[in-house]
């Protein structure tokens, strides 16, 4: 069987394989591609103890891939998943007080989108050859902090590729922006703009639907795809780890096999709390999925109410990944709760577009609310979650994780809901020395950046990881800074198609 992915805006007949919806990125009707059909998983949950994370992650793509070989996924695979990650686990399922943390920062950026921009640049480089592509495949991709780095890392002098990324000037911390700034590789481009995430990710997706400029970049050999968890072959690696972490509770005695588990998922851009989802679908025995924000709270009023209204104060936090109020994944899930109906999705999209705001129907919450749930941290909620973690267990976690220690807290008092917990830990506390700094010492200190690394290493006392190390003699080699609205002036110019 293969299996075929189409538009959450289009029409099911225009569907296309696997590999073509990953070079394609976002489809041309401004959609998101998703599975026609629930992939088929051929994984027994009484093997997952005793399985490596590349032998789930095989086993997982193979599901959503199948126009892709064996032989060809299992040599992404092997490529993606090696020694640039700091922990042979991969993704080592730690135990601190009442909960499990799936730390997910081992990789070269030490951040979560390490695990699947580490095999999507070998996943797009082979479906390139299998649908015969001659053009250079431009990556357009907007950042809260994260993405930006850690695919730049994965395409840094990949052939046939260039990365252009935008971020928010004053919507990073100082340590993401340095790792922008430094990143090596002839075919990578950094390009700040005075906004927030939000204005970055709306133009590019206004980018890349724009026909004139599309037909612009073919003539002169280009085509764009994205990193961002809008293409689906960002999205489907991250499945893989929900998997190993319910192998690892089993194998560690935290569960049973088949017994259900929460996972509380710090939320911006709804991806990663997606592939959780998919990974129920599949068949993972998940009971609530738990959607951790923080001040930009839109998600959690969006569950709770089935309104979802962009049109509110945008705030700058500590947590700058969930800094977003468009969540563009969230699309694929509409999708999904309203029975497939890819006009009623679209409907609600635009009038996102237009109005700022759309209310679902009561029988699609409903549905959405039988999975899961939701709640938002607080500066201070966050700050004190950091704070608790540490001095009960001498474990460092970073705002990220901490919104959703915080949520999960706030949850199980509410619910009263035993069932074992696994935050996803999705950064280092490295990334965000100033705020793990001030939270353990109770007070705002004034360093960052390196300096604020080299005090936060003296109190916790965990070695540095390679990322960080690296960043004391990297040299800036990315210094532009546009407007929102000169973002495809940029780009034509970077291309030289000016």
């Amino acid at each position: 069987m293969t299996l075929l992915y189409r538009s959450t805006r289009g029409d099911a007949a225009d569907a296309l394989t696997a590999s073509a919806a990953i070079l394609q990125g976002l489809s041309p009707d401004g959609g998101l591609y998703v599975p026609t059909e629930t992939p088929q998983l051929d994984l027994d949950l009484k093997q997952l103890p005793t399985m490596t994370y590349q032998t789930v992650a095989t086993k997982v793509l193979k599901a959503f891939l199948t126009d892709f070989t064996d032989a060809e996924i299992s040599a992404c695979v092997k490529a993606a998943y090696d020694d640039k990650f700091d922990d042979p686990l991969i993704v080592p399922l730690s135990h601190h007080g009442d909960d499990y943390y799936l730390e997910l920062f081992h990789g070269a950026t030490i951040a979560f989108k390490d695990l699947a921009l580490s095999i999507l640049p070998h996943l797009m480089t082979t479906a390139a050859k299998k649908n015969h592509f001659k053009k250079e495949i431009v990556i357009l991709t907007a950042t809260s902090g994260d993405t930006g780095k850690a695919a730049m890392a994965g395409f840094a002098d990949v052939p046939g590729t260039k990365i252009i990324v935008f971020y928010p000037s004053q919507g990073v911390s100082a340590i993401q922006k340095q790792q922008m700034i430094t990143q090596v590789g002839e075919n990578t481009y950094v390009v700040a703009i005075n906004g927030n995430f939000d204005q970055a990710q709306t133009n590019v997706k206004e980018i890349f639907n724009d026909a004139d400029f599309k037909t612009q970049l073919a003539t002169h050999g280009f085509q764009f795809s994205s990193a961002n968890s809008i293409n689906i072959g960002r999205l489907v690696p991250q499945v893989a780890y929900y998997f190993y972490a319910y192998g690892q509770l089993v194998k560690q005695g935290a569960v049973k096999n088949g017994d259900p588990v929460n996972f509380s998922v710090p939320t911006g851009n709804f991806g990663d709390i997606l592939a959780g989802y998919y990974a129920k679908q599949l068949g993972l025995p998940v009971n609530r999925l738990i959607c951790a924000s923080n001040q930009n709270n839109v998600l959690t009023d969006f569950f709770q109410t089935g309104y979802y209204d962009r049109i509110r104060p945008f705030f700058t936090t500590t947590s700058p990944s969930m800094d977003i109020l468009v969540s563009s994944n969230l699309e694929r899930l509409i999708f999904l709760a309203t029975g497939e109906d890819a006009d009623q999705t679209t409907a609600y999209m635009h009038e996102l577009e237009k109005t700022g705001h759309y209310q679902i129907k009561p029988a699609v919450l409903k549905k959405l609310q039988m999975t899961f749930s939701a709640g938002f941290a607080s500066g201070d909620a966050d700050r004190q979650a950091i704070a608790t973690v540490f001095s009960k267990s001498d474990f460092a976690i970073d705002p990220h994780t901490a919104v959703a220690k915080a949520v999960a807290d706030q949850y199980r008092q509410a619910t009263n809901d035993d069932h074992p917990m696994v935050i996803v830990s999705t950064a280092s506390p490295y990334k965000f020395p100033n705020a793990v700094l001030s939270a353990i010492e109770g007070h705002a200190v004034e360093v960052d950046g390196l300096d604020a690394v080299k005090q936060l290493q003296d109190h916790i006392q965990v070695p540095l990881p390679k990322a960080i190390k690296t960043l004391f003699q990297a040299k800036i080699r990315h210094n532009t800074t546009v407007q929102p609205d000169e973002m495809q002036a940029a780009i034509t110019k970077i291309l030289k198609i000016e």
